[in-house]
Formats: structure tokens, sequence, C-alpha cells
């Protein structure tokens, strides 16, 4: 599918005249609401990251390591005022991104400070750090907000780390041995 034409109109967009978009301004929009969404959860400024970044129904977080979703805006919500509370100074960077009509994939790494308690390893304090792949979903009718958020990384390593057993810097950055 190379520079197809697909119609945006009244369903995505609220407006009733449709727009045409390429593939390629579909994911530049994708990739404007990604770095929009990054930046958000990077200031942890989770009040803005529905209304901002995502469709207004239909959505859901998948986090693969322990097959759980979150439904809806207070299940993504709930996702993500966790995550914060065991990873307070959590950052997240992209290392590789790759992107089709309705589809973007990056793979980087988040970083935080274990503060609470996580799959029943209580708060160390200690520095931890993942590789990740996460899957962007967009309507194809509108890639300025994305409707799921799909997410792999290595809770084994991850718990490790919470544990003492390795250090962050045995596994990040491991972009680098590549």
């Amino acid at each position: 599918m190379s520079e197809s034409s697909v119609k945006d109109g009244a369903k995505g967009s609220g407006s009733a005249a449709a727009k045409m978009r390429t593939d390629a301004e579909r994911i530049a929009e994708q990739r404007k609401c990604i770095d929009l969404h990054i930046s958000i959860e990077n200031s942890h400024q989770l009040d803005r990251l529905i209304p901002e970044t995502f469709a207004k129904e239909g959505i859901y977080y998948h986090v693969a390591p322990g097959l759980v979703e979150y439904q809806g805006p207070e299940g993504v919500l709930d996702f993500y005022d966790n995550l914060v509370k065991v990873l307070p100074d959590l950052h997240t960077t992209f290392i590789h991104e790759y992107d089709l009509p309705s589809y973007s994939f990056r793979e980087g790494q988040f970083t935080g400070t274990h503060s609470a308690e996580f799959a029943g390893i209580p708060a160390s304090g200690r520095k931890v750090g993942c590789p990740f792949m996460a899957i962007y979903i967009f309507k194809p009718e509108d890639p300025t907000k994305m409707i799921a958020e799909r997410v792999y990384w290595d809770n084994t390593d991850l718990m490790r780390q919470m544990r003492g057993e390795v250090a962050m810097s045995e596994v990040l950055p491991w972009h680098k041995t590549m």
C-alpha cells in the first residue's frame, strides 16, 4: 500500500467534508500523536494523556507480560497511574521507529526508580530499566488519535533488577550490543 488514499470523513474527524490522506500523511499524523503521547508520559501529566492522544471510544491498553488488558479511558488511566506509582521518575526513550498506515511500532527502553510494590516485590529504591516493544494502533479513518497501545517487555529481567539480582547496567543499553 503505497501512497494510496483513504477517506477520513465525519466519523474520525468530526468534519462533514471528507478529506483524502495519503499513506505518508497518515503516518505523519500517527508519528505526531505518538511523539505527543511520549512527551506527556515522560512529563507525567497523565490528565492530558487520554484527551490529547487517544480516540474518544473503543480504546484499550494491552500489557503482554501478564496478559492484562485495560479497557476504556478509566482502564487506560489506571494502567498509567499504577505505572507512575511503581516508577515515579519513569522515562521512555525510543531507539527504532517503524510505521504503516494504522500501525506504528517502537523499540525502546524505559527507566525509573522502583518505588512501590510490583508483582509482589516491595519497593526497593533501585534504578531499573527494560527494553520494550510497543505497537500503537489507529483507526484508518483517524490517524490523529490512537485506539490502543500494546506493549511487550521482559518482566523477568525487570523483577530481577527490582530484587537486586542484576543491575540495570547489565540490561541497558541493550541497543549498543546489536
